[in-house]
């Protein structure tokens, strides 16, 4: 009975160690290693007869490891033969803005699509943007600290998900973007193994994108047969539908059960936090971006790592969100204010999960133009009208700020208070339901403006100070206006006590569209917003 015993105990600790060594914890260190690390890089490398070969040695008298890939190409990062565990994957490049390296920009990581393709099947078993696959999405690059993915500084892409294959694994960038990706720089990590145990499950990776969520069904992150367990969700909303988008539930549903048995209480819960969302970087949850609560167009993107709690199936997966939340009343049905809505805001998404044998899931992700985010503004540009007769004293200009702006700004110098003023004209062609924004820009020397509309106010006074350059909307008013010409006026109104001035800058006049339905109700088609001007929140 008590060699029994101690071969049960022996037996809890080989499991016990065998799972902390899956984990890769500080145990997993203080064990022998089975295998040979290997890596696949762009490092220059060249052959016999001293050109580039990307077969042959390491270049030392070379600093040229970076890639460019043309429109329309692919890169191969990697392939090689198994069984093996990809262990670590990390990549650089320039972004989409104009550098002295690519002085035309480059393409966007939401427009670089990534594949990797596990033992010779057809179908990638990881099929993302490279963006949205290291949760940066929108395009956008921003920082995530976090225990499977890192990008620090917002340009050093990382990964440290475990990614076995048993006969060959290759690894894809495909540029689906009409300018190169620019000095594509790549290290990928792996182990070379001897075998690896039967039940062993694949890691798989799928985007999947909704603009808008469609009306009657939740959206769909995943859905798949098989046995294994989900790890992950990084999710991009775009609101389209002014107020808080995120009362939707999380519903999972196991196994194929009718009723979901893991639902939630809300889509921020579901991401860790409460009472919304804001930016934060964690090891297993964050929002790498949330740009400005309750407008139309914001942007959110949250990653939830499922690290230490997998959810656990095995015979099938669906992994769903609920979009529902408040909404304005002239979106109502009923023209109430309320908290349980279907909106219409624009989603898209990655499911992180691993499996035996190959997946069911048959969604794919669209080319590169179709996962751009369709355009919802009618844009003036401020850049035009520097004239004397569009400002009041100072200087008006055009200013380049390309890290903010891709065409700059109009830039105004105002001395003091006294007489300083901006106006800008613009036109409307279609009675329809708009929203005036204002895209400005905020800065250290910058000062508190109100805006008027053909002489009536609208919205609160606007202070424009912030400790350094960066851009801001001010959404001023929801109508239906006549066809015809209109002015804004920006009037200065004193300044932020830590302010060194009373400068401001407009990147553009924005009339952004609104929901479908909102003309279909047509509850403010007739109401005169220079009597009443509102703006929905």
């Amino acid at each position: 009975m008590k060699l029994r015993r101690i071969a049960a105990m022996c037996t809890v600790g080989v499991l016990v160690l065998s799972v902390a060594c899956e984990a890769g914890s500080l145990p997993d260190l203080a064990r022998p290693w089975e295998g040979r690390s290997m890596r696949a890089t762009s490092t220059h490398t060249i052959g016999p007869d001293g050109k580039y070969d990307p077969n042959g040695e390491p270049d030392p008298n070379s600093n040229w490891d970076n890639k460019n890939v043309e429109p329309g190409r692919t890169k191969v990062l990697m392939d090689v033969k198994g069984p093996g565990v990809i262990t670590h994957i990390w990549l650089t490049f320039l972004g989409p803005e104009p550098h002295a390296w690519a002085k035309d920009g480059s393409a966007s990581h939401q427009e670089m699509l990534l594949r990797i393709y596990w033992d010779g099947r057809d179908r990638p078993g990881v099929e993302a943007p490279v963006g949205d696959f290291f949760a940066n999405c929108f395009g956008r690059r921003d920082e995530v600290i976090s225990t499977p993915v890192i990008v620090e500084d917002a340009d050093s892409y990382n990964c440290f998900w475990h990614m076995p294959f048993r006969k060959s694994a290759r690894v894809e960038i495909v540029n689906q973007s009409d300018k190169n990706i620019s000095l594509l720089y790549y290290n990928i990590d792996w182990i070379k193994k001897k075998s690896l145990p039967r039940d062993t499950p694949y890691f798989y990776a799928q985007y999947r994108q909704e603009y808008p969520a469609v009306d009657g069904r939740d959206y769909l992150v995943l859905e798949t047969r098989g046995k294994g367990h989900y790890v992950g969700t990084v999710l991009a909303v775009r609101t389209r539908s002014p107020s808080w988008f995120g009362e939707g539930d999380e519903k999972i549903y196991i196994d194929g059960e009718p009723k979901a048995s893991i639902w939630g209480t809300g889509t921020e819960d579901y991401f860790l936090s409460a009472w919304g969302l804001k930016r934060t970087s964690t090891p297993y949850f964050g929002v790498p971006y949330f740009d400005q609560w309750g407008i139309v167009g914001g942007y959110t993107s949250a990653y939830r790592w499922h690290v230490q709690d997998p959810i656990v199936f095995n015979k099938s997966i669906r992994v769903t969100f609920e979009h529902y939340g408040w909404i304005s009343a002239d979106e109502n049905p009923e023209g109430k204010v309320h908290s349980w809505n279907e909106r219409q805001d624009d989603y898209a998404s990655v499911a992180f999960w691993y499996q035996t044998g190959a997946p069911t899931f048959a969604e794919r992700a669209p080319d590169g133009p179709q996962r751009k985010l369709p355009n919802l503004d009618i844009i003036i540009p401020a850049r035009t009208f520097t004239d004397a007769k569009h400002h009041g004293a100072g200087q008006a200009a055009a200013q380049n700020l390309s890290d903010i702006y891709p065409d700059g700004h109009l830039l105004y110098r105002a001395p003091s208070q006294e007489d300083a003023w901006l106006e800008i004209p613009f036109e409307v062609a279609k009675k329809e339901p708009r929203r005036v924004v204002l895209q400005m820009t905020r800065s250290y020397d910058f000062g508190k403006y109100q805006a008027y509309i053909d002489g009536v106010k609208v919205g609160p006074v606007m202070d424009l100070y912030g400790p350094e350059p960066a851009t801001w909307e001010y959404h001023l008013l929801d109508f239906w206006p006549d066809p015809g010409t209109y002015t804004l006026r920006l009037e200065c109104v004193g300044k932020n006590t830590a302010s060194t001035g009373y400068y401001a800058g407009i990147e553009s006049v924005r009339l952004r569209q609104r929901r479908p339905r909102v003309e279909q109700y047509g509850r403010d088609k007739d109401r005169n917003w220079r009597q009443d001007p509102v703006l929905y929140e």
